[in-house]
């Protein structure tokens, strides 16, 4: 079995938390569970899981609380699962620093495969865990985002720098090793995800990269063309590009960083302007 550490489920419905705990358990996990909001918190605060599932719906406060107790202590991978599907929840969520969202109803192996792309990328300040080992579908099993194939890199430089280069741009420097991005000097507290879409644009050097690939960077799925991307995905993309572009002080009328090239996606500003 894969030691992937602890994941913790913190969901008030019996059928729902068995069911999350048997996925990851699966998948290698040592499974803590909580049925309230308050213990969940606790259990992350104490525990370090390197995995979260949440539901937002908890008997005594919801998980949007319950996120931002847990962001206070732990750089948990989280992924929110709830009955509610409209966009400001969903937008919310991202806001308050989850990796991923579901609605429920959600296929199991939906849920597998988002948390092993998750694992795939290096948690900030720590080595990368090791990835889920893949999972034994049957002959007929339906498509999901863990048996998609590798295609095609996202634009890149026509010489493209070396995976652990330094990227500076006007004042601006990004370290991959280390996942530090600093601004004239001046570390920025990024997410994941933020630190994920700025390495990939700069990565880039002014080429455009689309919103669906913009959320397979967010996925770690940067080879995989043809992983299905929602509205809904490329609109959480368009919300971390957002909130990124408020730590950088960012004005996206005379961007010095990231420009919204509309109906496609976005790129990086030139150097001069």
């Amino acid at each position: 079995m894969d030691d992937l550490g602890v994941a913790l489920v913190v969901e008030d419905d019996d059928d729902v938390r068995h069911l999350v705990e048997d996925v990851l358990r699966q998948a290698g996990f040592e499974v803590m569970s909580a049925a309230t909001g308050k213990e969940g918190a606790e259990i992350a605060r104490r525990e370090d899981p390197a995995v979260v599932t949440l539901d937002l719906g908890l008997p005594d406060i919801d998980g949007f609380e319950v996120l931002r107790r847990i962001r206070t202590s732990s750089d948990a991978y989280v992924v929110m699962l709830t009955a509610r599907d409209e966009e400001p929840d969903t937008l919310l969520a991202l806001q308050s620093g989850a990796d991923d969202y579901l609605t429920k109803p959600f296929r199991p192996r939906e849920l597998r495969a988002r948390i092993a792309a998750m694992m795939r990328r290096p948690r900030a300040g720590v080595g990368a865990k090791a990835p889920l080992a893949p999972h034994a579908a049957p002959a007929a099993a339906e498509p999901t985002l863990a048996n998609t194939h590798l295609r095609r890199p996202l634009p890149e430089r026509t010489t493209a720098p070396r995976p652990d280069a330094l990227f500076r741009h006007r004042g601006l420097t990004l370290d991959p090793r280390t996942r530090t991005a600093t601004l004239a000097g001046d570390e920025l507290e990024l997410t994941r995800t933020e630190f994920d879409l700025l390495h990939a644009l700069l990565r880039a050097g002014g080429a455009v990269i689309s919103r669906a690939d913009l959320v397979r960077v967010s996925r770690g799925e940067r080879f995989r063309e043809d992983s299905y991307v929602s509205e809904a995905d490329e609109r959480a993309v368009e919300v971390h590009l957002g909130n990124l572009r408020r730590k950088l002080g960012d004005d996206p009328r005379q961007p010095r960083w990231l420009v919204t090239v509309r109906g496609v996606g976005y790129r990086l500003a030139p150097a001069t302007s």
